[in-house]
């Protein structure tokens, strides 16, 4: 596109009154692609209290537009949650027995215990919605005996076991009679917890050998089957 001489001339003058490259724009009524203005104001020497004025817009421009595009990812996020639950919530009520044991049996397949000499149910997961998921599906694809499920918190030294233990077994539904002694990592003795909203990790266990071998058996048919 060609800019006439006048253009670029108020656009030098401008920039050396301290003008951003937006506010040079707004003033001279022509949108001048950024590569443009960098090299016709190059050369200019700002000077100093124009330099931090520009320096100081220009960081506030960053922050409104990160602040923009987070809000922009937040509602985004929100429409595609709404959207897939509209979409998803009915189907997954819906589900039959086989498809959540399916389901049960890939989950356990990436996080559970696959010690065939325990001959029992074992997972664990740091996060609330991964540990209610697996719950959700053994007691609505088994005839569960609820007092056969074990829980025990696995977290580090400076952590408030008590505190953790009342968390989790809000989370499972598990009462605070059947956890078990929480397993502290030796390795985080005298080294702080960084992240203040980690609460360790929730095992459990449910002693059923027929269960086991009921997982175990449904992952090997899935993987032959793909």
């Amino acid at each position: 596109m060609y800019y006439t001489k006048e253009i670029k001339l108020r656009a030098q003058e401008l920039r050396k009154k301290g003008k951003t490259y937006s506010e040079i724009r707004s003033a001279i009524g022509v949108p001048v692609p950024k590569p443009t203005l960098s090299y016709w104001l190059g050369d200019i020497v700002l000077e100093q209290n124009h330099k931090k004025r520009i320096e100081l817009l220009s960081a506030c421009n960053l922050a409104k537009g990160r602040s923009i595009r987070i809000r922009q990812r937040r509602e985004l996020k929100e429409k595609n949650f709404h959207f897939l639950k509209k979409e998803f919530e009915n189907p997954i009520r819906d589900l039959t027995v086989h498809q959540k044991k399916l389901l049960l049996a890939l989950l356990y397949l990436g996080e559970g215990g696959k010690a065939a000499r325990r001959a029992a149910v074992l997972f664990g997961n740091s996060d609330p919605k991964v540990i209610r998921i697996f719950l959700w599906l053994m007691r609505t694809s088994y005839a569960i005996d609820e007092s056969k499920f074990r829980g025990t918190v696995q977290c580090r030294a400076d952590q408030n076991i008590k505190k953790l233990e009342r968390f989790w077994s809000k989370e499972s539904n598990i009462p605070l009679e059947n956890f078990l002694k929480a397993q502290i990592d030796k390795r985080s003795i005298g080294r702080p917890t960084r992240k203040k909203d980690y609460r360790g990790v929730l095992r459990i266990d449910y002693y059923s050998a027929n269960i086991f071998h009921e997982l175990m058996n449904l992952s090997e048919i899935i993987s032959e089957g793909l």
